[in-house]
């Protein structure tokens, strides 16, 4: 018999909100390694806000958002309190109840620079690689460095001449840039920059990563505005801050390699990873007179060099992720220290997609 379709309008629910997500569903086991890195992240939040006033939205709840629309490739905030509104399995992530209302989209932009300013996205990025290390998941020993395009938030009809541009330029010899005498209007720190020669020059910042060859996990990152130099400048960088500067290093410092791409094969940061005791696997250029090689015949001939090339291609998996099934191929924030910001959470993001996987298996 057909049933009827009475249309009756519920006055209660009985099903707790816990037993509406399957639970094998992925959500489920990062759920838990979010709110670890937030718990130990408690006593910073309380630092951030002011201890009177009326009380905002918890900076936990924002993060879990965020990380929402990170995993899903949701394109605005817009539509992410829009899809917060209806979608039960995002209530219950990011900590609603099913009654509770959503917040105005503007509080993520009023939130946006406490939050950088404590520079939470690096915290949190740090507490899930504290949590792979105590699964065995992070080498110590082999790392990849690597940089990827990012559009800005601007078109290239946005960029005009500067009112005051400067008499001296950046370029070699005090030679003036596009970069020295236009900006963008829409973007004021973003460059017209293409890493391809077919390519279209496009108003760009540049993310760059630094991954473990263990597992592909990120180890840091960051971006930065677009330059010739920035992704070399942006590893030695990133090094330092993994504790391997040239001030904090000596010969009893255990050695490490780190492997990349040709763009990295240039003298200055050769010489850059050896002070930093760090054994350079990177990429050779055919032998020809316009572009040299810098690596010694005892670094060509390492037994590590050949494997470092072929783990280096993980960190193209984190990009490839963080564009097409992300929010990475053109960000809609504007200016360097937000972009820097939200491309630490994308790598807080692909590290959870990653740990979803290993830490079952451990």
């Amino acid at each position: 018999m057909r049933g009827p379709d009475e249309k009756h309008g519920e006055v209660f629910s009985y099903v707790p909100l816990e037993n509406r997500i399957p639970r094998d569903h992925p959500l489920r086991r990062i759920r838990p390694m979010v709110d670890r890195g937030l718990n130990e992240m408690w006593t910073h939040f309380e630092t951030l806000y002011a201890g009177r006033g009326r009380p905002s939205i918890a900076p936990e709840r924002l993060l879990r958002a965020l990380l929402l629309q990170a995993l899903y490739s949701i394109r605005s905030e817009t539509q992410l309190m829009e899809q917060l509104d209806y979608n039960l399995l995002y209530r219950w992530f990011v900590g609603l109840n099913p009654d509770d209302p959503v917040w105005d989209v503007t509080v993520f932009t009023k939130n946006r620079e406490r939050l950088m300013a404590g520079e939470v996205s690096q915290r949190l990025l740090e507490a899930v690689l504290r949590q792979a290390g105590e699964h065995d998941l992070l080498s110590e020993e082999h790392f990849t460095v690597d940089g990827t395009l990012i559009q800005a938030w601007a078109s290239r009809k946005s960029f005009a001449p500067k009112e005051k541009p400067p008499e001296k330029g950046s370029g070699s010899g005090g030679k003036k840039l596009l970069r020295d005498t236009h900006e963008s209007k829409s973007d004021p720190e973003a460059r017209l920059y293409k890493k391809s020669a077919a390519g279209e020059s496009r108003p760009s910042y540049l993310g760059h990563l630094l991954m473990e060859n263990r597992n592909g996990l990120v180890m840091a990152a960051c971006a930065t505005q677009c330059s010739t130099s920035a992704e070399r400048e942006a590893a030695l960088a990133m090094l330092d801050q993994r504790g391997r500067s040239p001030d904090q290093v000596n010969e009893q410092t255990r050695l490490i390699t780190v492997g990349a791409d040709k763009l990295y094969q240039e003298k200055e940061f050769i010489t850059g990873l050896r002070e930093r005791q760090v054994i350079p696997h990177v990429a050779e250029y055919e032998p020809n007179p316009h572009w040299p090689n810098w690596l010694t015949n005892q670094e060509r001939q390492d037994p590590g060099y050949a494997i470092s090339q072929r783990k280096r291609k993980l960190i193209e998996k984190v990009f490839g992720w963080a564009k097409l099934d992300s929010i990475l191929r053109q960000v809609k924030v504007r200016g360097v220290k937000k972009v820097n910001w939200l491309f630490r959470l994308l790598a807080t993001a692909a590290n959870l997609v990653r740990l979803v996987k290993l830490i079952p298996a451990v």
